[in-house]
């Protein structure tokens, strides 16, 4: 088998320039000795790399064609190609319960659910690296009063620290995707936990970024009527994006206690 044809329905964008897979690779550094899983491995550009790294290497791939290339090309991961939808695996059973680096060159049209499933697991992951959209990179890194600051970037900057580390241009890629690039790395910070109601605190946060450009009086509605006097303080005159992680996390508090005494009232 001499290559791979890319398929447009899984997203495939095959990365072509070696040097920028070993600098992928590379960001993996910052977690030492713990295993790794590569999301979408593809041809194993990145994969070569990885291998260099002298870890536990596991790599999971949905399409069979990229299966059947890994396994012929890439002999050392025999046992370490698992043919399976990422978002459906359950991942505390891939290296026996232990925490492990998720990385990868994501396919962009799944990339921004592979996050989520990071958070649901973000006891076991540490540290995800790897390439998305340039400008999903951005909405993750972003900072409040940034017009790209949104969900991804409160819900993944509560429990991890997010570096925008360097872009990279359609031409490296075989077929060249319509937008840029870009690699990034999320490491988890000392939060273990939040201080609030999560569930809710998820609410409120997609609740209020589905409506962005209207008030927080506004667009916090489904959840509490605005009628209601905690929404008479000035914060819900603000609009989400001039919210932090921490004004979220007060404002889910106050929320719950408000809803709680209209339930005891």
């Amino acid at each position: 088998m001499k290559y791979v044809k890319p398929k447009k329905f899984l997203g495939q964008h095959f990365l072509k320039d070696l040097q920028i897979a070993s600098d992928i690779a590379d960001t993996i550094d910052t977690c030492p000795h713990l295993p790794v899983l590569e999301v979408g491995p593809g041809m194993g550009v990145l994969t070569q790399f990885l291998l260099r790294k002298e870890r536990e290497i596991k790599a999971v791939e949905v399409d069979t064609e990229s299966v059947a290339y890994l396994t012929e090309h890439y002999p050392q991961m025999e046992g370490n190609i698992i043919e399976q939808d990422f978002l459906k695996m359950d991942l505390t059973a891939l290296f026996n319960g232990k925490p492990f680096v998720l990385t990868g060159n994501y396919p962009y049209n799944i990339s921004s659910q592979i996050f989520f499933k990071m958070l649901e697991n973000k006891e076991l992951i540490p540290c995800c690296t790897g390439m998305i959209q340039k400008e999903v990179a951005e909405r993750i890194a972003a900072k409040p009063g940034n017009k790209t600051y949104g969900i991804l970037s409160v819900l993944i900057q509560a429990w991890y620290n997010v570096e925008y580390l360097f872009t990279v241009h359609e031409h490296v890629f075989n077929p060249p995707p319509k937008v840029k690039s870009a690699v990034i790395r999320m490491t988890r910070n000392e939060t273990t936990n939040l201080g609030c109601n999560e569930r809710l605190f998820r609410q409120i946060v997609k609740t209020t970024f589905n409506q962005r450009r209207k008030t927080l009086r506004n667009s916090i509605t489904p959840i509490i009527d605005k009628s209601h006097p905690l929404c008479a303080e000035p914060i819900f005159n603000k609009r989400p994006e001039q919210l932090s992680v921490h004004d979220f996390i007060e404002l889910t508090n106050r929320i719950e206690t408000a809803l709680q005494q209209s339930t005891l009232s």
